[in-house]
């Protein structure tokens, strides 16, 4: 299997919720706001998108496309899918704190999170389309079918080791607010 194909599958469900999201914004545009929607859209996209996928393609499918002669179309497009996970990080962080100004009744922060749902529904779709169709594929020619068994294998131990990262996360964060610790 090529390292690229979990990645791939993994984008499958993350269009399914830019499609929630996209059907959501009609009624974040006339005010109404579903924080539990909301909420756990913020969460999808940090652990799901982020801290699992973004992860696989950045520590080990990137790194390990580093360290080859990529062609300076690949680079430049393998820089750009880099600077999006920025992009995409930030407009999710706007959009818990957005979230977060909405549930204290802050003005303005129902159109600060139609916005941010907005940047995502139109990220993430040309994001993926660029990484399914433009780079995945061609990319997988720089590399080598031990390199890329191996990657595959660093994925799946990628995978088991993030549940209990996340959750020993969690568990110090609740440790730290009853000791008075700032996040």
């Amino acid at each position: 299997m090529m390292p690229v194909a979990p990645l791939m599958i993994e984008h499958r469900l993350t269009e399914r919720m830019i499609a929630l999201i996209q059907g959501e914004l009609p009624a974040v545009r006339s005010g109404r706001v579903d924080t539990g929607f909301i909420r756990g859209a913020v969460d999808f996209f940090t652990y799901y998108v982020d801290l699992c996928h973004h992860g696989k393609e950045e520590e080990i499918l990137f790194r390990g496309l580093a360290g080859k002669e990529l062609s300076s179309g690949h680079r430049e497009t393998m820089n750009q899918l880099i600077a999006e996970h920025i992009l995409a990080r930030t407009a999710v962080a706007k959009l818990d704190r957005a979230r977060e100004q909405y549930l204290q009744g802050g003005a303005g922060a129902a159109e600060d999170i139609g916005a941010s749902l907005a940047v995502m529904g139109r990220l993430y779709p040309a994001h993926i389309e660029k990484e399914d169709r433009h780079f995945f594929i061609p990319a997988m020619d720089y590399l080598g079918k031990d390199e890329q068994e191996a990657m595959v294998a660093a994925m799946e131990e990628f995978d088991r080791q993030l549940t209990g990262r996340i959750y020993r996360g969690m568990i110090e964060r609740f440790e730290n607010a009853r000791k008075g610790i700032a996040r």
